[in-house]
């Protein structure tokens, strides 16, 4: 499974940089989020990939459930896809945003790809191994190399979003007597944390299932975990409660190493 969303994340991850070099216009949502053509045109790369090789699995993708396209994924495994995370950093012209593609069994990520193309970087992982892949400028993976967590140290990096911190976000690492804390976009934070280069992330405010489970399934890889604030694993496929959105997340703490649960340093 990885190879396909490999595949498919490497020829995305190909137009997106084709988009940003030849310039784009901005459209907004219905949420007031921006959407381009390289949204669009890198989902429909990916559902052609997961469709010629999975056909049988639905696929909830951001764009398409946008669009009023959602699946039913009732007590089925299922994909999860955000062709273009972090679109505003695309616009603004940053380097993390991101390709995301993932597989849902039970309610956890089992599965997971992240690629960055403007940075050159993949992060990928399934059945407890993870994988960093180093992408040529040919859009081809050049170099892989294995990734874990790194066990936490007393003195803890976290990692925060770069346009959604939260005052709740400083009172967790006040609590837990974190004092560094770096700001990232996309989910390249899950990956951050996979392989060992910072320790804890905690999220406050509104994110969406397709954001979080391909990061998510790299870093349990990687062995970390993703947990909501009463400690229980994130789950995914989270649809038909009346007070939020179908796919939306609650808060989350996401850990890198063995200091998983809620305590103080």
């Amino acid at each position: 499974m990885l190879r396909t969303f490999e595949r498919a994340a490497l020829e995305a991850g190909k137009a997106i940089i084709t988009v940003l070099r030849e310039g784009f216009p901005v459209a907004m949502k219905a949420d007031a989020s921006p959407v381009t053509v390289a949204d669009e045109e890198a989902e429909r790369i990916i559902l052609a990939h997961l469709a010629r090789d999975y056909p049988e699995i639905p696929v909830v993708a951001e764009e398409s459930v946008a669009a009023g396209k959602v699946p039913d994924i009732a007590g089925r495994g299922f994909f999860l896809v955000d062709p273009l995370d972090g679109t505003r950093e695309f616009v603004d012209g940053r380097q993390e945003f991101t390709v995301n593609i993932a597989y849902i069994e039970n309610g956890a990520p089992l599965a997971g790809i992240v690629y960055a193309p403007a940075l050159g970087l993949a992060f990928s992982g399934e059945h407890g191994h993870a994988e960093r892949l180093v992408v040529t400028d040919h859009f081809t993976v050049g170099a892989r190399s294995a990734i874990t967590v790194r066990e936490q140290p007393d003195d803890r990096l976290a990692l925060a979003s770069l346009r959604h911190n939260s005052p709740e976000t400083g009172s967790f690492l006040a609590h837990h007597a974190i004092s560094k804390c770096t700001n990232i976009g996309s989910s390249l934070k899950f990956c951050l944390l996979a392989e060992g280069k910072a320790d804890v992330y905690p999220r406050f405010t509104r994110t969406m299932e397709w954001d979080t489970a391909a990061g998510d399934a790299v870093l349990r890889a990687a062995g970390g975990s993703t947990v909501t604030l009463d400690g229980a694993p994130l789950t995914y496929g989270k649809t038909g409660a009346a007070a939020d959105f179908d796919f939306a997340n609650p808060n989350f703490i996401s850990w890198g190493g063995t200091k998983r649960a809620l305590e103080p340093a």
